[in-house]
């Protein structure tokens, strides 16, 4: 796996794939800059090597259409203030424009591109489109795991024009590094801690899963198709009937695998969907008519703290409960507790997945666990054993 460390940056232009679909407000100032600071690294060992860099991203679904507001223009004086240096910017991406402000760059200078996605090619992987990139630059650098699952141009067909001089940025390699320990490499016991409402949505991640881990804690909205499957009362609870076989499916593979399956015992139900709604804890599969499970409950916490704090390798995807409510949030948040528990204890945690990362990042725990992942979908399909195409064209010599 070649990464930005096997290359001296000095007297060359790299042509760096970054992530910088960042949020911006009603002024168009970027409101979350934890995707720019996690490039940083990676532009500063290019610049140090006497390198420059050339930028490039896509922001929003501008369509293949030129769109004013989303122009990457309005990033760049963030971008200039988080890596010290003033970043230029130049209206195209491709064509004489961006060639000319590519060859005017001097060694440690940084150049941003206009956005990507202004031209459709980028989107259907166009190989032309590819092509016409890699003229701006001498080595290309993927940082971006963001979108390491797209077969995009910028992404994955670029990089065939960098025989010999293509590699992992810093948060890329990080990214397969995390998702490495927990599927191969990962001290045991190895825990992966499942939640979010739908067994569907999971369902290739659990089975890609199974061979590799110990424990398989389940939890969220999912837990309910589980529980009536096995012939228990969920009440209004969210579950998918048509998937209850599936279910007893992957308990009869987990046993089979001598994987031990914790489900909860007991829940926080209300009586509505709803913070103010009137609540009581009762046994999971003795939930009344008229009430729905909305996050775990006190036996159930003590159960998954006793397993997560032996484990020496943790996942954690998805929330516990709907942590969106307040009254409903805190099997997410003592989820999150155990886990940093058990990281000062020594153990790996990687947490990854749209939700557990907004949680993560709502209840504070981004520094308290081992690594949390940048990429929603590619930190998912990387999870069902999906070689990422962004991540292939790099290996490929």
């Amino acid at each position: 796996m070649k990464t930005i460390d096997d290359f001296n940056f000095k007297n060359k232009k790299a042509l760096v794939r970054v992530d910088f679909n960042v949020p911006l407000d009603a002024d168009f100032k970027v409101t979350d800059t934890n995707r720019i600071e996690a490039a940083k690294p990676t532009i500063i060992k290019i610049l140090e090597d006497g390198g420059s860099a050339i930028l490039m991203s896509h922001l929003g679904r501008p369509d293949g259409k030129s769109n004013p507001d989303l122009s990457l223009e309005h990033i760049a004086t963030t971008v200039s203030d988080i890596i010290g240096v003033q970043v230029k910017f130049v209206g195209n991406c491709v064509g004489e424009l961006a060639e000319k402000a590519a060859k005017d760059l001097n060694a440690g200078e940084v150049l941003l591109l206009e956005n990507l996605r202004f031209h459709a090619e980028e989107e259907k992987g166009d190989k032309g489109f590819a092509q016409q990139l890699s003229k701006l630059g001498d080595i290309y650098v993927n940082d971006a795991f963001g979108t390491a699952h797209r077969a995009h141009a910028s992404t994955t067909v670029v990089a065939q024009f960098f025989p010999g001089k293509k590699c992992f940025g810093y948060l890329l390699a990080k990214e397969i590094e995390a998702i490495e320990k927990v599927m191969k490499t990962g001290e045991k016991p190895v825990t992966a801690i499942l939640g979010g409402s739908k067994v569907s949505s999971k369902i290739t991640i659990i089975e890609n899963i199974l061979d590799k881990v110990d424990h398989l804690i389940i939890g969220g909205g999912m837990t309910y198709t589980f529980i009536k499957a096995q012939g228990g009362k969920v009440g209004d609870s969210i579950c998918e009937d048509d998937k209850q076989t599936l279910a007893l499916d992957i308990l009869k593979q987990a046993g089979e695998k001598g994987v031990q399956v914790h489900l909860p015992v007991d829940v926080l139900a209300a009586d509505d969907f709803d913070n103010n709604a009137r609540t009581q804890v009762v046994a999971v599969d003795k939930i009344p008519d008229g009430w729905q499970g909305l996050d775990a409950g006190p036996k159930t916490l003590e159960n998954f703290k006793s397993v997560i704090l032996k484990s020496k390798t943790l996942l954690w995807n998805g929330p516990i409960g709907v942590f969106e409510m307040e009254h409903f949030a805190m099997g997410t948040i003592a989820i999150g507790n155990f886990i940093d528990e058990a990281t000062q204890a020594g153990a790996f945690s990687l947490v990854g997945g749209g939700d557990s990362v907004a949680a993560v990042k709502q209840f504070g725990f981004e520094d308290k666990v081992s690594y949390v992942s940048t990429g929603g979908g590619a930190m998912l399909e990387s999870l069902e054993g999906k070689i990422l195409p962004g991540i292939a064209a790099i290996l490929e010599g």
